[in-house]
């Protein structure tokens, strides 16, 4: 997988810009708030049609105009792909793949993958649960985009069973009887979680176990032998078989437990919308008793892991993304980091100096200045000399 072009128009920053990607690794260098990590951000979008960094599209058009596009043609294995995204500061958007326009964006989903390793990572560890329910989330969307169909499903059944729950509270709060239809229609809905649930928290529990070996031996390396990671996957519904219907029926049997406390909170106390995502190294929780640099050791482990597992699970080696997380790193997970990716993935890195790059990496690099939201060939001093 390649990206070979990328044309940003009205994005963020950036007026008009194409770029013409030239070498398996491109170093964006500039000062801060230049738009280095916009041009990330709109790679990010493409993969995983949103972004860490907005919440909504007119955040990401530029201001004063009212749509903002996305074009780019990437390399796969089976041919070259022209991937389009016109974005609206109204709202609304267009996805078209080869000039065909996707009836649902979610089609979109698996055209272009990519890992994004920033300094914002950090918080899938000393975040709170939401932070490592996304990423794992945001994973299996890379290795099954269908997934990103039943998440959808998912978070539709409780938005309409917290909307019932919430009558209920009202009318306990009255102290008045809870109607037989309102009743009826929460064991509906509560099939409808249950089911739902099932399909989520089993492939959370899939994507992990083939992930934690991976991201286990990738930690023993960085950390030279002497620590162990592990990772527990703690489902709100506790289930042991992989089985739909058991994980249903368990569902179902932790929703009547939990019903009047539901009721009274008006909101759904049961689901994966509320599982955990436990990390220790050496047998201590990473969240709250590890250093910075064994917090870091781990995400970098993580993110080595999902580059090694979506090249394994797709066939081919996706993006990877470095937004300005160089400088988070100590010399020795530079080296670790920068020695691994070589030239098996195409990579696009934003950095404010080159100072942690050594020659052979800078001479087999692409280098582009960015400032102000326009990218030129970065000028090397005549004295620089980068071997033969």
């Amino acid at each position: 997988m390649y990206l070979q072009t990328l044309h940003l128009r009205n994005f963020r920053n950036y007026h008009h810009q194409h770029v013409d990607f030239s070498a398996q690794k491109t170093i964006l260098i500039g000062n801060n708030a230049q738009g280095k990590s916009n041009l990330l951000e709109a790679v990010e979008l493409l993969a995983s049609l949103k972004t860490h960094r907005a919440s909504r599209d007119a955040d990401l058009v530029k201001q004063g105009e009212a749509i903002a596009r996305i074009q780019a043609q990437i390399q796969r294995g089976y041919g070259t792909v022209d991937f389009n995204l016109l974005l609206r500061n109204q709202g609304g958007r267009t996805l078209k793949l080869n000039g065909e326009t996707l009836r649902r964006q979610l089609d979109g989903l698996g055209t272009l993958n990519a890992v994004e390793f920033s300094c914002l990572d950090l918080d899938l560890v000393r975040g709170g649960p939401d932070c490592r329910r996304q990423w794992i989330d945001n994973l299996l969307i890379q290795l099954e985009p269908v997934y990103a169909r039943i998440l959808q499903e998912y978070q539709q059944v409780l938005k309409q069973r917290n909307a019932l729950l919430r009558t209920a509270k009202k009318l306990h709060r009255n102290q008045a009887a809870i109607p037989t239809d309102l009743t009826q229609q929460l064991a509906l809905w509560d099939l409808q979680l249950a089911a739902t649930g099932s399909r989520v928290t089993r492939r959370r529990s899939r994507g992990l176990l083939r992930l934690m070996p991976l991201a286990q031996a990738w930690h023993r390396d960085i950390s030279s032998q002497t620590e162990t990671l592990e990772i527990t996957y703690c489902p709100n519904i506790p289930w042991q078989q992989d089985d739909p219907h058991h994980v249903q029926q368990a569902c179902l049997d932790k929703i009547e437990q939990r019903r009047q406390a539901e009721q009274l909170q008006g909101s759904s106390m049961v689901g994966p919308h509320r599982d955990e995502i436990e990390f220790s190294i050496n047998g201590t929780p990473a969240r709250f008793y590890g250093s910075q640099g064994q917090q870091r050791t781990l995400v970098l482990a993580l993110k080595l892991a999902e580059l090694q597992l979506i090249e394994t699970i797709i066939g081919e080696p996706p993006l990877l993304l470095l937004d300005d997380v160089l400088a988070e790193l100590d010399p020795s997970r530079q080296n670790q980091l920068l020695d691994t990716i070589q030239t098996r993935f195409q990579t696009l890195i934003t950095t404010t100096h080159l100072n942690s790059f050594g020659a052979d990496w800078l001479k087999h690099s692409q280098i582009l200045t960015v400032n102000q939201g326009t990218l030129q060939p970065y000028a090397r001093p005549l004295s620089e000399t980068y071997g033969p």
